[in-house]
């Protein structure tokens, strides 16, 4: 056996002899099978209730008798946002954002119902998922494990030894990473078991888990790395442990959490009282549809009677009142779509910052890909927000035009004992309409999404590479 192999041998089996550290290594990977077991299961729950409460939805809105189009405007549908199967290995942003949205005319509603809303605290601090287990609890592990790889061997001073016995500083760097990469392997196995078994479900995507796979693997490796090159960067143990800690503490707890803080500091959001004010402090100065002396709905009118030819509304071979629907379901769309765009391009630029400080901690770095590639994301909930948005547009302006083509002006206005009826269209209208259906990307362009965070990790890794070799040549040095 080479004296790489040897070297690796040695130290599984100073591993091995560590109760506490074998009683750890098993306690993370009943952990991390737990996690994937507990995550896959409460992610085909949600998505079994979202199902059946999208259904109940549809059949509700489907199920309302004849009336007057524009009560069903009014009468609104719920619909909900599904999820990906990699949803169950990393969860994102989901259980904050909210899972459902109520659709109605002249207004767009933010998403509601999220599950750290509708749970206890506990939630705030993390799902239990595989994704967390090893962006936060193996790195740990490995540091307990490797931490005194080569610190231990230059404080006994029996580094010089194994040189005397023919061992190469390289040899012996390599030999002591070999073994700390096999426990991480084995740590981060039953997640990647897990991901596998998703590969099995329907809608799972290759290119995303492969890129999920190498960004793990790639931030396990790093970890293996960064605790080798600690551990020969100093002389005792001791100070190897506190400082890996301390790297932990910082790269993995602190950073993390601080980042999103900085963040909304430096780019703030307006509340939803003060963009509900906003909005509508814009829809009065726009234009008031009930109001005939209103410049811009009365140039609407004029234009509306120009172009059918016609001097007056009730002459028009359309139901005005209909025509003016249409017409201001455009202009109160185009308000909240501003206020949302700018809502959005805030975010994104709070993102932004927080991948900034992804340079300085490879945890959110790989976060970031992992919810990418998962599209669990903030990008993934915007996609269901610009989907419903313009789902309901669609739905609302089918229904004003329902009321422009199929009921009278003349009904329209009266109040005698048979005009409610009059005014009424067939349900089958609203039974005709389709189901609101989400859309989700391919596979490459949520791979491509996780591209940024993963050449980052493996940036990080050269860099703690480069760094490993040139500490292994003052190995044994001192």
């Amino acid at each position: 056996m080479s004296a790489v192999g040897l070297i690796a041998r040695d130290e599984i089996r100073l591993m091995t002899r560590n109760r506490v550290a074998i009683i750890a290594f098993v306690l993370v990977v009943l952990l991390t099978l737990v996690a994937v077991a507990s995550s896959w299961a409460h992610q085909r729950g949600i998505a079994e209730l979202r199902a059946r409460q999208a259904e109940a939805a549809e059949t509700a809105f489907k199920a309302q008798p004849d009336r007057h189009p524009h009560r069903v405007v009014h009468y609104g549908t719920f619909i909900f946002r599904p999820l990906g199967p990699l949803a169950a290995f990393d969860p994102g942003v989901d259980a904050f954002t909210g899972n459902s949205m109520f659709l109605e005319g002249h207004r767009q509603n933010s998403a509601n119902f999220g599950d750290v809303r509708q749970s206890s605290l506990l939630v705030r601090f993390g799902q239990l998922t595989p994704a967390f287990v090893l962006q936060v609890v193996a790195p740990l592990l490995l540091i307990f494990l490797g931490y005194g790889a080569l610190a231990r061997e230059t404080e006994r001073g029996t580094v010089r030894v194994l040189m005397l016995q023919g061992a190469g500083r390289g040899q012996i760097v390599r030999g002591k990473l070999l073994a700390l990469g096999a426990a991480a392997l084995l740590a981060g196995l039953p997640a990647m078991i897990g991901l596998a078994a998703i590969s099995g479900q329907p809608g799972a995507l290759a290119w995303p888990m492969l890129a999920i796979a190498l960004g793990y693997a790639g931030y396990l490796a790093l970890w293996t790395v960064l605790i080798l090159l600690v551990s020969a960067s100093v002389r005792r143990s001791r100070d190897a442990l506190l400082a890996l800690v301390a790297v932990w503490a910082v790269a993995v707890v602190l950073l993390p959490r601080v980042a999103p803080d900085l963040a909304s500091a430096a780019v703030p959001l307006t509340n939803r009282l003060q963009t509900e004010v906003a909005v509508a402090r814009d829809l009065r100065t726009m234009g008031d549809s009930h109001n005939p002396d209103d410049p811009h709905f009365a140039q609407f009118k004029r234009a509306l009677l120009a172009r059918y030819g016609v001097a007056k509304v009730e002459d028009l071979p359309i139901n005005y009142k209909g025509a003016v629907g249409i017409e201001g379901e455009r202009l109160t769309s185009a308000v909240h779509g501003r206020y949302a765009t700018a809502n959005h391009v805030a975010q994104a630029r709070q993102n932004a910052l927080v991948d900034a400080v992804g340079l300085l901690s490879p945890t959110i770095a790989l976060r970031s890909l992992s919810m990418a590639a998962a599209g669990t994301d903030l990008a993934g909930h915007q996609r269901f927000l610009e989907q419903a948005e313009a789902y309901r547009y669609a739905l609302v302006q089918r229904l004003n035009r329902m009321q422009m083509e199929d009921v009278s002006y003349a009904d329209d206005g009266a109040t005698d004992a048979g005009a409610d009826r009059r005014k009424r269209v067939s349900a089958r209208n609203w039974q005709a309409m389709p189901d609101f259906r989400f859309i989700a990307p391919d596979g490459r362009t949520l791979a491509a999404a996780a591209l940024p965070g993963l050449a980052i990790v493996f940036a990080w890794l050269a860099g703690a590479l480069i760094l490993l070799m040139v500490a292994s040549r003052r190995l044994g040095a001192r």
